[in-house]
């Protein structure tokens, strides 16, 4: 719970926190699939009960259809919006990550593996997906339906589109630190 608190205490959302501080309900499937998450880690980074981390795993994807697997290192926090169909492979994930519906970060399986590196707040909006040996800078916001694939995206940055065709917009750090507001305290 320590974990999921200090997460929650970083979020506007106010299903997550408010005035009287951060607030947990097990019937909100994105602070509940955060926790089954954070639970399972938890005990695999203790060198516990693997089956007991199995299980929570298992549990999430079966109840929130994510497949947030207890190995991966989720940053100190992270906030989902409507998880379902998310996948949360190896990557190195920052703090402030942030997830809509139906996201893929993962890595390749070429003979030398490769995975994504994101900076801190990172937005993927709805459908989104990040491949490969992608670098992903501060402040970026990824648009609904994007997919990138070993590219690199400067910070301040929206990204919309597909490869080879992706349209990288920088923006004003202001203008992005004003859009990453809505999502935390910064």
């Amino acid at each position: 719970m320590q974990r999921v608190s200090k997460c929650f205490k970083m979020a506007r959302d106010k299903y997550y926190s408010n005035e009287m501080g951060c607030t947990f309900s097990p019937y909100n499937s994105g602070q509940y699939s955060i926790f089954l998450y954070y639970l399972a880690n938890t005990i695999f980074r203790a060198g516990g009960n693997y089956k007991l981390a199995t299980k929570l795993y298992y549990l999430n994807k079966i109840m929130h259809s994510v497949d947030w697997y207890y190995e991966i290192e989720l940053p100190e926090y992270f906030g989902v919006e409507h998880p379902i169909g998310s996948v949360l492979g190896r990557a190195e994930y920052s703090d402030g990550f942030y997830l809509f519906q139906g996201c893929t970060v993962g890595g390749d399986k070429g003979t030398e593996p490769k995975y994504p590196k994101l900076g801190r707040n990172v937005i993927l909006y709805a459908n989104s997906t990040v491949l490969g040996h992608a670098i992903i800078g501060n402040n970026v916001v990824v648009s609904t339906g994007t997919t990138i694939i070993n590219d690199r995206i400067p910070d301040c940055s929206f990204v919309f589109g597909h490869l080879p065709n992706l349209i990288i917009k920088k923006r004003n750090p202001d203008e992005i630190e004003k859009h990453i507001s809505d999502f935390w305290i910064l």
